[in-house]
């Protein structure tokens, strides 16, 4: 009954301390289709994605009722850096949804400013400012929000603290004054118009050379894992098993601090991350047991009798250096290759029915073959030719005989499609009722190819992944010379997943091939499930600036990039790569083939 009564009391207390409005709430996944379109509008960098926050301790002081609640001890702000920009998950400042909306969009034209040295209010002031003399649209949102907000905050009692309340209030009625924060004992009240005064530091910035981070493989869907917090790091604790010799209550260990014990690495138990939800620092550290170290022996290349076949030495290809903002020439080793155990194989039976229904579609889509008179010979005799020849001559006209055949030449259009298909290891995960990724994209290369061979344009069939940039692995599936038959089927169907995702290299390559081809039309397709991402620096910003690079070499060249990808995640990071109308994200994997299909034939109408 205590405890009954102990979870009313709870509830109640902490309803009554609480101070926003929940129903007005507005989340960040509700304008999470306007959001980075307008960020990139606002002058922000496009390479950045949008995340959810983590909560921040303020330190200020709380009303009495939070106190007693123990409520309102953190707060997620906004804040960027150079991976991603992280807003609040959900807004209910206002009571009014409105001006919870509006909040989420002055926060991104915040951020997309540049911000200036200073302290914090200096540093959101001049960037409000910024703001508003360069986005006159926002002169009448700022003023909204603000004069919402004034009534909303505390006045403290403390002179040098109301003296401090008092310059925030006109910071934000008057962002282009020139003022200085006076000092004052405490933390000030968190402004959530302005952006986080202590941003959270990077994992990776505190750890020593030669650690690296687990990287995955760049196909995490769990939106949970969108989160940032800010680490430290720690000294492990070295002893073999932890014991306490002497008993005090504040020894007592939180779930943050840790005695290194010897236990099973499937003991912890599978909500351990629930509690990191409500946390906004994160321990880190090193005792020389990476993962990367555990999973070394599935990562490393199998032997020459168990590997794909390589054809050649490999070639050595340039990669962008986005820090140095500089191409680096021969960076990379690409190395072309045939499937391993690849033996010539009619279309599964399985896919037939869905292979004929393409076939008639795109049979359509072949060029009429058009009458050509005049010719010396053909199937057919011109009978107009032939007439006005026999009159003229029976006229008494000398005339020399004329052309006098008609000839149907096979019509065409100058075409060349290059399919590029990722077979990292992350393909190897199942999506559902749709079964493997692997699988999903086999079936549509196989799919795609029966539809192009159909209405006789010119395509080839790759394939890659990496490991490292001295192991590009370029799989060579059907080439542009070669015709598509039992042979190009066996080895589509001998594909299997790799390792990782160095798409800037295949990219290029795949270019240069299809820059070789004889067409006025050049058609580069990209099918992919997730991010670009290795096992060295090529992970994040690096493998996206590098991807993006290379998809604008290949526009300048003339070609027609278009990628298409079954990424849920993928609206963050593709605008960015391949432009607003350059991808198309399936939703429904099993629907990939139609796609793959139907953009084609649109792409090349």
């Amino acid at each position: 009954m205590e405890d009954i009564v102990g979870g009313w009391w709870d509830k109640l207390i902490r309803r009554a301390a609480y101070r926003g409005y929940p129903h007005a709430q507005v989340c960040l996944s509700d304008i999470e289709q306007q959001a980075p379109l307008f960020f990139r509008a606002m002058g922000g960098d496009a390479a950045l994605t949008i995340k959810t926050a983590v909560g921040t301790a303020h330190g200020a002081r709380r009303r009495l009722l939070e106190r007693i609640a123990g409520s309102n001890t953190q707060l997620e702000l906004a804040w960027r850096d150079g991976q991603s920009l992280y807003l609040p998950e959900k807004i209910d400042l206002y009571p009014d949804a409105a001006l919870n909306r509006d909040l989420y969009f002055w926060l991104m034209a915040l951020a997309a400013q540049p911000l200036p040295a200073g302290d914090w209010l200096t540093r959101n002031r001049l960037a409000a400012a910024a703001c508003l003399a360069q986005m006159p649209g926002l002169a009448a949102l700022s003023p909204r929000l603000v004069a919402a907000l004034l009534p909303l905050r505390d006045m403290p009692r403390e002179p040098a603290a109301a003296a401090r309340e008092a310059t925030i209030r006109l910071a934000l009625q008057q962002p282009e004054a020139d003022i200085t924060l006076p000092q004052a004992a405490g933390a000030p009240q968190p402004v959530l118009l302005w952006l986080h005064p202590e941003p959270p530091g990077s994992v990776a910035a505190n750890l020593d050379d030669g650690q690296t981070p687990d990287s995955g493989h760049g196909d995490s869907r769990d939106g949970k894992q969108r989160r940032r917090y800010r680490a430290r790091r720690e000294t492990p604790d070295e002893r073999s098993n932890g014991m306490l010799l002497q008993f005090r209550a504040e020894s007592i260990f939180t779930w943050d601090d840790y005695v290194k014990v010897n236990r099973h690495q499937d003991d912890d138990e599978a909500d351990d991350g629930a509690a990191a939800e409500d946390m906004d620092r994160l321990t880190v550290t090193r005792d020389g047991k990476t993962r990367s170290s555990r999973l070394k022996f599935d990562l490393d290349l199998p032997a020459a009798a168990y590997d794909d076949t390589p054809l050649g030495g490999g070639m050595l290809l340039p990669e962008w250096d986005y820090k140095r903002q500089r191409l680096v020439a021969d960076h990379c080793r690409l190395q072309p290759m045939l499937p391993r155990d690849a033996q010539p194989a009619p279309l599964p039976d399985a896919l037939q029915p869905l292979a004929r229904r393409l076939r008639r579609q795109f049979q359509a889509l072949s060029p009429e073959r058009m009458r050509k008179s005049g010719e010396a010979s053909g199937p057919d005799i011109d009978l107009d030719r032939l007439i006005r020849f026999l009159a003229e001559r029976r006229s008494g006209v000398a005339v020399a005989e004329p052309a006098l055949y008609q000839a149907w030449p096979p019509g065409g259009r100058s075409m060349a499609c290059l399919l590029l298909a990722d077979l990292s290891l992350s393909t190897e995960s199942w999506l559902g009722e749709a079964g493997q990724v692997i699988n999903v994209i086999r079936d549509s290369l196989l799919l795609f190819a029966e539809a192009l061979a159909a209405c006789g344009d010119r395509f080839g069939l790759y394939g890659f992944s990496s490991l490292r940039r001295s192991e590009v692995r370029y799989l060579l599936l059907k080439d542009f010379a070669e015709r598509y038959d039992d042979a190009a089927r066996g080895r589509i169907l001998a594909i299997r997943p790799g390792y990782y995702t160095r798409m800037g290299a295949a990219i290029r390559q795949s270019s240069r091939i299809l820059l070789e081809q004889p067409a006025q039309r050049r058609l580069l397709l990209i099918v992919s499930d997730g991010k670009p991402n290795d096992l060295d620096h090529y992970e994040g910003r690096y493998g996206v600036e590098d991807t993006r690079r290379a998809v604008l070499e290949a526009k300048q060249a003339g070609l027609i990039p278009f990628c298409v990808t079954v990424d849920r995640e993928a609206g963050e990071y593709l605008p960015h790569l391949f432009g607003r109308n350059g991808y198309s994200v399936v939703h429904d994997a099993r629907r990939l083939p139609q796609v793959l299909t139907s953009l084609y034939a649109r792409l090349t109408a």
